[in-house]
Parts: C-alpha cells; structure tokens; sequence
C-alpha cells in the first residue's frame, strides 16, 4: 500500500506544480520555466519516493516496466489507480487556489491542458500531435528505463530522469502543451472540459504507444547485453 500512496502524491506534486505553473506563470516563466517545474518536481519526488515506489508517477512509465517485468499485473493497476487519483488531486488542489486568486480565472488560464488545433500555440494537427507525443514519449521513457537499470546510476537517476523530462518540455509545449504522461493530460481535461476533453484521448493514447515501443526497443537493444571481457594473454 506504501507503494501506491507514493505514487498518488507523486503525481499530485508533479500535475499541481507543472500544470500550476504553466497555468499561473506560464507568461512570466515561459517555455524554460514550466519545462524545468515538471523536471524539478521530478527530481524532488525521485529522491523522496523513488526508494519505496520507484517514482513512476506517470502510467506511460509504469507501462514501460510491466513490458520489461519489472513489475506485476496487479502492481501495474494499481499504480495507474494511484496517479490518475494522484493527478485528479492535484488539479483540485490548483482549481482551489485559482478559484480563491482574484486576478486568475481557469476559463482564462486554464489548468495546463493539452492540446492540438485551435488548442495548440502553433496550430499543429491532430497526426502531428500524435506523432509529437509517440517520439517525446519514446525518449523520456527510453531513457527511465536506462538510467534505473544500472544501480551505478541510481545516486543520479532522478536528476538525469528529471532534466529529460524538462528538455523534451521545451520542445513539446509550443507543439501540444507536452503530455507524455496519461495521468497528467487526464486531470486538467476532467475538469476543463470542452475542446480538452474532447482531445485527451490523444494524450492518452499516444503515451502509451510511445512508451511500448521505448520498453520494446530497450528489450531487444539494451536487455542482456554483455560486457566484453579482457583479452587472455
């Protein structure tokens, strides 16, 4: 159970201080500043929970791991349970501080959804929002599934797990707003509604493909590699 309330706060951490960030500041931080709260929420949550649930906080990375069976079925539901519970908290908790700021209204704001079309900054369609999601997903699990393979990494893991998860942002949010996440697209759709519900199923869907192909690749080009041994004189 230790487990899946790790990963429920995890989640809540990272929706409420992403999300929160691109839906309060995002003017004043810009592109860099929401990329790096997302990373840096990563890195906290990594070195608090990552001994206990190992951090996942995303059902994309969760998925990856039961391709790879580094976790079972069951574990594997669970942990989604928690961070879709986690992530419809954490945008409760941000929809209760706008609700309470005079000078922010979420119908202008928003709470941080995802998007593509009118709900993209450059327009981008609906097959170019999918690829977008496929490959940043690709990559930032890709490298989740390096970096907590070897346990010489393990000191830094969250930071480099953290930092991808920032650069892949930097590109991602003028596309789509950056999913690769199911949990975190979901939250802020439930709650806007209208166009961000209507496309959620993108930033849902995508991730997940995205992640497969990471958890497969890593398989069949990482998994049981071997080390060359010196020659014998």
């Amino acid at each position: 159970m230790k487990k899946y309330v790790c990963e429920f706060i995890g989640t809540a951490v990272l929706v409420l201080f992403g999300c929160g960030s691109a839906a309060i500041a995002g003017d004043i931080l810009g592109n860099l500043g929401v990329a790096l709260a997302f990373g840096l929420s990563i890195v906290a949550m990594a070195y608090v929970i990552g001994n206990i649930s190992g951090c996942h906080i995303n059902p994309a990375v969760s998925l990856a791991m039961l391709i790879n069976k580094k976790m079972s079925v069951k574990d594997f539901i669970f942990y989604v349970v928690a961070q879709v519970l986690g992530a419809i908290a954490g945008i409760a908790l941000l929809y209760l501080i706008m609700a309470n700021c005079m000078r922010l209204d979420v119908a202008v704001q928003g709470l941080g959804a995802n998007g593509f079309g009118d709900a993209s900054r450059i327009d981008l369609s609906m097959w170019g929002a999918v690829l977008v999601e496929v490959i940043l997903t690709f990559v930032f699990v890709y490298t989740v599934l390096g970096v907590t393979s070897d346990e010489k990494k393990s000191s830094v893991a969250g930071i480099v797990i953290g930092l991808t998860l920032a650069f892949v942002h930097i590109m991602g949010i003028p596309l789509t707003g950056t999913s690769v996440n199911p949990a975190r697209s979901l939250a802020p759709a439930l709650f806007q509604g209208g166009i961000a519900l209507e496309q959620v199923w993108v930033f849902i869907v995508s991730p997940l493909i995205g992640s497969a192909i990471a958890a497969f690749t890593y398989k069949y080009l990482n998994n049981g590699e071997k080390k060359e041994e010196p020659a014998k004189k």
